[in-house]
């Protein structure tokens, strides 16, 4: 294997991934916890660019980063937070715990990978994989978009009806 430049770009991209989701799990303010969310999903995009694949990459960014994002940080404030901290001595067994799964979860990666024999093929990804996409989503597969984009509507408006019902519950119950 040599080492160039995209592999180092890889290498990095891969880290802020890590490093992301990381301190996702380990911050205690939830709006830090979403830039952490925010960082790892710009990371992924990055190596979507080095995949040559410009569009998933724009779209996990307009998406994910964008559209994702807006929503958990409108749900974290139309919902009520009941923070209780756990003992330290629990979360040192978590920690202990998680982080042998974490190996054990490295190491068959690993396995898998280094096991891994795929043949190389010619293929045409970098040529025009945008109107690609576009004339199969737009040819083949119109309909399970569109009904993709009516369960997503569907499900913001669960998701506000839900956050909405306990105030009103509240006011009905002081009169």
């Amino acid at each position: 294997m040599t080492f160039s430049g995209e592999i180092l770009a890889f290498i990095i991209l891969a880290l802020a991934a890590i490093l992301g989701g990381v301190l996702l799990l380990n911050l205690t303010k939830v709006v830090h916890m979403v830039v952490a969310l925010v960082l790892s999903f710009l990371s992924i995009a990055g190596i979507f660019i080095l995949l040559s694949a410009e569009f998933v990459a724009v779209v996990q960014v307009l998406i994910y980063s964008g559209a994702i994002t807006i929503i958990m940080l409108f749900g974290i404030m139309l919902t009520k937070h009941n923070d209780s901290e756990a003992s330290t001595k629990k979360n040192r067994w978590k920690h202990g715990v998680l982080l042998l799964a974490i190996a054990g979860f490295a190491y068959a990666v690993y396995i898998g990978i280094y096991n891994l024999d795929i043949a190389s093929q010619e293929s045409t990804l970098h040529e025009n994989n945008t109107e690609q996409i576009g004339v199969e989503l737009f040819s083949k597969h119109v309909i399970p978009f569109e009904l993709a984009s009516v369960v997503l509507l569907v499900a913001l408006v669960g998701a506000i009806t839900l956050a909405k019902k306990p105030d009103d519950e509240e006011e009905g119950e002081s009169q």
